[in-house]
């Protein structure tokens, strides 16, 4: 009997019934939108003029059953695996000796937003690329996210995620060793493949380089020698170079001005719940006003350059996926969790990342730490520093992620 078959993995395709597509679009077309005004430039929130046009496109342009039938042109599976109904996407390379890498989506994505990165890293030879870089795709939905629903267990966080996705790549799908990448949640989950499982673990890509113990009031895995902000609890402007300049207040203004959201989650996700749960329009600017802040500055304001960064494709795909499978409370709860179950150390060895491991900073990060710290903080084997790209890099710049991760591990094959 194989892993696999152990474990019942099942093939999935995506089919929301009809009778959930007409409940949406009745809550749709029955919105009620809120007074707005002397918010042009979202000092407030999510723009009252953009959200009834974004409503109108999902009612009257969107169509998620083409979206659907997108997405099942993915390989997907289910497996009850420690008490969660995973969903997972995993496509087989075809190179000559493809590596297993294990991709992470974060908050508030979902799988379909690394759909651009499947085909050229798992066979970069119809990419131009070559073939000996393929890799094996495995992709979760974090645990009450999306189709990784519905859970009914309290406790999950991003670290013991990465415990579950351990067992699902030895346990179930019989891979020795694996690769992993990912920003956002899925930076740190990729991070603590690399600090506990270490053994298990090819090589790191991360492109949210945050310490693991984010969210944490104390922080045990602080580096010798570096300083720390004692109001923030990240590293000290004094550790940033002239050629990071910016970078220390980019991460404050994230901090005083756009982590609202976070400071709900962290607190009171189930009172979110009640609203994203009755209402897709309000789900949707959950989401978009968080995908609308992220990169601002660097993007520019207005709704012409957020949509060339974001169709609303995108937007009203990633609040349905959310809608429809009734996650928008427990993906909130994984910032409780955070908080209420928090990380500890595997070791206490520097670098706390012993896997190899390279860090990409991408220019619309919300959170850049200086190169001081990195070089402490990870086995660090790449780095590298873009001018483009933001917090969701995968869809955002493919290109740049696809080379970024198989330029590194081309090293590690």
């Amino acid at each position: 009997m194989t892993a696999g078959q152990q474990h019942n993995v099942t093939p999935f395709k995506i089919d929301v019934p009809q009778r959930d597509l007409d409940d949406l679009d009745q809550r749709l077309r029955r919105t009620r939108f809120a007074q707005d005004f002397g918010n042009d430039d979202w000092r407030y929130g999510h723009n009252g003029d953009y959200l009834r046009r974004l409503v109108e496109y999902w009612i009257e342009e969107y169509d998620w059953r083409d979206v659907e039938r997108r997405m099942n042109q993915l390989l997907q599976f289910k497996v009850e695996l420690m008490g969660v109904p995973l969903h997972f996407v995993h496509v087989k390379g075809t190179g000559p000796d493809p590596m297993p890498l294990l991709l992470h989506h974060g908050w508030p994505w979902t799988f379909w937003d690394l759909r651009k990165v499947i085909g050229p890293l798992t066979d970069p030879a119809a990419h131009g690329a070559d073939p000996a870089d393929s890799f094996d795709v495995v992709l979760i939905s974090l645990p009450g996210y999306g189709f990784s629903s519905p859970l009914t267990d309290p406790g999950w966080t991003w670290w013991n995620t990465a415990d579950l996705e351990n067992a699902l790549m030895r346990d179930v799908l019989g891979y020795e060793r694996y690769a992993t990448a990912g920003g956002d949640w899925g930076g740190l989950i990729a991070q603590q493949h690399g600090h506990k499982y270490e053994q298990d673990v090819i090589g790191v890509y991360t492109h949210f380089p945050a310490q693991l113990s984010h969210y944490l009031p104390t922080h045990p895995d602080a580096p010798p020698g570096i300083a720390y902000d004692p109001v923030l609890g990240v590293p000290d402007k004094s550790e940033y170079s002239d050629d990071e300049k910016g970078w220390f207040e980019r991460g404050k203004q994230f901090v005083e001005q756009e982590s609202g959201y976070g400071a709900i989650q962290l607190t009171k996700p189930q009172t979110l719940a009640a609203l994203v749960a009755d209402s897709p329009a309000g789900q949707l600017a959950w989401i978009t006003d968080r995908r609308y802040i992220g990169g601002l500055s660097e993007r520019g304001a207005g709704i012409e350059a957020f949509e060339r960064a974001w169709p609303k494709e995108d937007l009203v795909t990633t609040a349905a996926v959310y809608f429809l499978t009734n996650t928008g409370g427990t993906s909130s709860r994984y910032y409780w969790e955070c908080r209420g179950n928090p990380w500890k150390p595997s070791h206490d060895r520097f670098p706390v990342v012993g896997a190899p491991t390279a860090v990409s900073i991408y220019a619309g990060e919300t959170y850049k730490p200086p190169r001081t710290f990195t070089e402490k903080y990870f086995n660090l084997r790449q780095y590298r520093v873009h001018d483009e790209g933001g917090h969701l890099a995968p869809l955002e710049v493919p290109a740049t992620f696809v080379d970024d991760v198989a330029t590194f591990f081309r090293t590690l094959r």
